[in-house]
């Protein structure tokens, strides 16, 4: 197998939107269908663009006019799309994008491409929320198509632990937004609304124990785009090479432990605790 393997890309629009309550490929962002601005992203990376769908799906309009690859189990979720790409096209790797991104862009695609690695099984990015791989942003290799049939074959459907059990390259996101999904409406009335940060803003910090050892100051103030606490900690541990996973801290802000999804305001103090040692 050659270093790079031919790639094309995949949209994957075969959900069923239950908790949207309507098809999330065709909700408008800009006058544009989730989907369409989709497929365009990715023909500006890749040569062929392909859509998932269900077989129930064929006729659709929103979908019938792309180039189609039919899920060929139902029910299995979007695994069985990105493995029914596989069969279709054997040989191929596969940009494999979900298409309930709004926020998806070139900048995170240039960066799945620069640094895909053709002998994993994937190249995929951690997400800032949960510092789990995301599966529905990622460059899948010719070798997890037989990874993904033992896992079907194991009675196993979930991607994103396909990726934590096999050989993936995983990635710090430079774009923290590019893979905020919507799910709901009320998530999509905020997307549609844009970013809630559209400027810079000065935020204060303090550091302690070993995020203060790795930082090299216990407070400073910073200059950023960061629009929640989950945001903030992705690009300082960036910057500064962080070494605990946020998972392992807690964070505080204008003194008051907050949620990693807390809007974040100019002026803000915030304050990331690590665990505390001993018993």
């Amino acid at each position: 197998m050659s270093a790079r393997t031919p790639l094309l890309g995949l949209v994957l629009a075969g959900g069923g939107s239950e908790r949207m309550k309507r098809d999330k490929a065709t909700l408008l962002y800009e006058g544009k269908s989730q989907l369409d601005r989709a497929v365009e992203l990715l023909a500006r990376h890749v040569d062929r663009v392909f859509v998932s769908v269900r077989a129930s799906q064929i006729g659709d309009a929103a979908r019938a006019r792309y180039p189609l690859i039919v899920d060929s189990v139902a029910g299995r979720g979007p695994i069985v799309g990105i493995r029914s790409a596989f069969a279709a096209h054997p040989g191929n790797a596969w940009l494999v994008v979900a298409c309930d991104l709004p926020f998806l862009s070139d900048r995170a695609l240039s960066q799945l491409l620069a640094e895909r690695d053709p002998a994993s099984s994937a190249t995929a990015y951690i997400s800032v929320h949960d510092e789990l791989p995301e599966p529905l942003c990622a460059i899948w290799e010719p070798k997890a198509a037989a990874q993904i049939d033992a896992l079907l074959a194991a009675g196993k459907d979930c991607p994103r632990k396909f990726l934590m059990n096999h050989a993936a390259r995983l990635l710090e996101p430079q774009d923290l937004r590019a893979l905020d999904n919507v799910n709901t409406p009320e998530e999509y009335v905020r997307a549609s609304a844009g970013p809630t940060t559209t400027h810079a803003m000065q935020l204060k910090i303090q550091y302690f124990a070993l995020m203060r050892e790795q930082s090299g100051r216990s407070e400073e103030t910073v200059e950023t785009l960061a629009s929640t606490p989950a945001d903030l900690y992705a690009e300082l541990k960036a910057r500064y090479g962080f070494t605990l996973p946020r998972e392992q801290l807690k964070v505080a802000v204008n003194s008051e432990f907050a949620p990693w999804s807390r809007p974040l305001a100019a002026g803000d103090a915030v304050v990331f605790i690590p665990p505390v040692a001993g018993g």
